[in-house]
């Protein structure tokens, strides 16, 4: 079964990895994991990037623009007031349209605050924003912002940088069949099988970051991570076995010839 391409409103994409920028010991180990990756999109912390010295080199100077596609996000956002500036500031420096929406209730578990998120989404949808919100596992919340205008949802599998994988498939299950809109799994993914379950659940991308850039080897970590994807998304479109509770045994057993 041949597959489709990955597409967030008007943007389409081959890999349906999407790395993240934060944490690597250097630039340069940044981009050989970027590299590796196979990724199309690469976010960056808007706030971590000097948009008021454009004459400086930074982050975005170690990015390949005709590579990747800049995924702007709004990270340190704890109101919808401040994720709305954000994101503006990331338009008005050339980043595009194209933006991925934090809000955070809690400093301790980074937990989104999904009533600011909702607030902003509808914010930024109507200022033309292509929108991809990071939220919570809730099928009702990723409805809400699925109708106020969002191009994706992206509901996390554990606590950002945790490294714990999917500790609730059940609600992602649930969301998935919530929405219509792409569903990409957001944060929480720790290793290669995390990523491939995500996407044997049905999810149609996986963003990390930490996962990666905090692995002992950055690099060979970034190509597990891009076999898995691959892995993930093959064996759901090939569609698994039926879970059975008994065995079966793999050859037939008509026609044998037994001896005792």
């Amino acid at each position: 079964m041949s597959d489709t391409r990955l597409k967030i409103g008007k943007y389409e994409f081959a890999s349906r990895l999407i790395l993240g920028t934060g944490k690597y010991a250097t630039l340069e180990l940044m981009v050989k994991a970027l590299e590796a990756s196979g990724s199309d999109m690469i976010t960056v912390a808007i706030g971590r990037v000097n948009l008021d010295q454009p004459g400086e080199k930074n982050l975005l100077d170690w990015i390949d623009k005709k590579r990747y596609q800049i995924l702007p996000n709004t990270a340190g956002a704890y109101t919808a007031k401040d994720a709305v500036r954000i994101a503006r500031l990331g338009r008005a420096a050339g980043l595009g349209d194209l933006v991925k929406v934090e809000v955070i209730g809690d400093p301790k578990t980074l937990m989104p605050d999904t009533e600011g998120l909702l607030e902003a989404t509808k914010i930024l949808v109507a200022e033309g924003f292509v929108v991809m919100p990071y939220t919570n596992d809730d099928p009702i919340m990723a409805r809400k912002l699925e109708q106020a205008g969002a191009a994706c949802v992206m509901p996390l599998a554990s606590p950002i940088g945790s490294g714990r994988g999917i500790q609730n498939p059940l609600a992602l299950r649930f969301v998935m069949e919530a929405v219509s809109c792409p569903v990409i799994v957001d944060a929480g993914v720790g290793t290669a099988s995390h990523a491939a379950v995500c996407m044997e659940l049905g999810a149609d991308g996986v963003l990390m970051n930490t996962a990666v850039a905090q692995a002992q080897d950055p690099v060979l970590m970034a190509e597990a991570m891009r076999d898995g994807v691959l892995a993930g998304r093959k064996a759901f479109l090939a569609g698994r076995m039926p879970e059975k509770i008994y065995a079966q045994a793999s050859s037939p057993q008509e026609g044998l010839a037994l001896k005792a």
